[in-house]
């Protein structure tokens, strides 16, 4: 049988990165790691990706599909033996450019010799039944679990709070592939004219957004500083704030940068934004990213939003509290998001509401606030500002335009508009 260093390192960085994140590691961070430690030609970096974002996106599935293959329980398998059948089975299923063959020889050679026959029969099994397993067709929270691999407990707080069907098109929406978003630098370039460039099209969402199916060709105009990765629905949150020229602003959880950098481009990069986070470590990357895209107006300082700064108070023009939240509008792009502890999230609504209280003390007479998450959960949005709201009189809600209407709150949905799952609230201070 194959030794394991036949394998394509892609196909074999992913196994050994699949194999360590049972322990719990984001995603994110391990495939980041991976990619600046491993010299990775650049097929084999955009194979390691997609195995292991998607091994992780069908996780669930995969392991239904694995217990339908087997007389085993999926208990009783070795963890090497099981990520191997995983790798194997999201291949074949998942993936229509991986040659069969190549899926099985690989995924077999990866295996523990003790578990390549039953790897290799599993695998073949699956082929010769058509490369599917029957889905089950039943409604309800189990079958939308192992359709869409969510958690059965969060597919029944999806359907509470959105009901069945809207839940079904929301995990669907986060199986698609998304196409990349850019939000432009419009301090140097018109959003048409990006757009033609790179051959995008301008975002029906939020017009200095422009969506490519790929990001094959933008990656020189994100280090030129041209334009930066930006979801609209994080882009039109910062334009909701208002910001205009001149202004104070301030942006309590600020870091990885992107709603600051979009508020200070509508400021034309003039007057000042107090860029807040409560993670020092993360404040470089907010300065190199305003470097690089020419913003000068930025001032970042590590701060808890919860306790706001005194020198500040009722002197900002516009607040942006964009809140830490639960992540659950981004499984899409964060698809290990979805497999946290629904008790973990329950504490959320009272941190976000201090966090909230604490941003509203920077606003001064007239001055405008803004609240949002990238969650679905209603606790933590709705449930946040009506509370504010009730609690603290001297705001009230402030309607912004959006596709015809003038609204105070607005959800973007993955289905509907195409974005992350996000939440906004605008107020005022009377």
């Amino acid at each position: 049988m194959d030794d394991i260093k036949t394998v394509s390192p892609g196909r074999r960085a992913a196994f050994i990165s699949l194999c360590k994140m049972r322990a719990g590691k984001y995603t994110n961070l391990e495939v980041g790691t991976v990619l600046s430690r491993m010299q990775l030609s650049e097929a084999d970096r955009g194979l390691y990706t997609a195995l292991v974002y998607g091994v992780t996106e069908r996780l669930i599935t995969l392991d239904y599909m694995i217990a339908a293959l087997s007389k085993r329980v999926l208990s009783a398998l070795d963890e090497e033996v099981l990520c191997a059948l995983r790798l194997g089975l999201y291949q074949l299923a998942f993936m229509d450019r991986i040659p069969p063959h190549a899926a099985v020889s690989q995924s077999v050679a990866l295996t523990p010799a003790k578990g390549r026959g039953f790897v290799n029969a599993l695998l073949r099994t699956f082929i010769r039944g058509g490369s599917t397993v029957p889905m089950p067709e039943k409604d309800g929270a189990e079958a939308l679990s192992v359709r869409y691999s969510i958690p059965i407990s969060l597919c029944n707080a999806f359907i509470e709070w959105l009901g069945s069907d809207t839940a079904e098109k929301v995990f669907a929406a986060f199986l698609e592939k998304e196409d990349a978003a850019l939000r432009i630098n419009t301090l140097r370039h018109s959003t048409q004219e990006a757009a033609q460039r790179i051959n995008g099209v301008v975002s029906n969402v939020y017009g200095a957004c422009v969506r490519k199916s790929s990001f094959a060709g933008v990656l020189s105009g994100v280090e030129a500083g041209d334009w930066f990765v930006q979801d609209e629905a994080s882009a039109l949150c910062a334009h909701i704030v208002g910001a205009r020229p001149g202004e104070t602003v301030v942006d309590v959880c600020a870091a990885p940068g992107g709603k600051s950098f979009a508020m200070a481009i509508e400021m034309e990069n003039q007057g000042k934004i107090h860029a807040f986070d409560l993670h020092g470590n993360k404040l470089s990357l907010i300065q190199r990213g305003a470097e690089k895209l020419g913003i000068s107006i930025l001032e970042t300082e590590e701060r808890d939003a919860r306790n706001p700064k005194k020198s500040l108070i009722g002197q900002a023009d516009r607040v942006l509290c964009d809140a830490p939240c639960s992540g659950l509008g981004v499984i899409g792009k964060k698809p290990d998001i979805k497999y946290k502890e629904m008790e973990t999230m329950a504490r959320l609504p009272e941190v976000q509401y201090a966090v909230l209280v604490g941003a509203a003390a920077y606003v001064r007479s007239g001055g405008t606030l803004v609240y949002s998450t990238c969650t679905l959960n209603p606790a933590e949005n709705e449930g946040v500002t009506e509370r504010f709201l009730t609690e603290h009189p001297e705001f009230e809600p402030f309607p912004f335009p959006f596709a015809g209407t003038d609204q105070s709150t607005l959800t973007l949905l993955p289905h509907i508009h195409g974005t992350d799952g996000f939440y906004i609230c605008r107020m005022q201070r009377k």
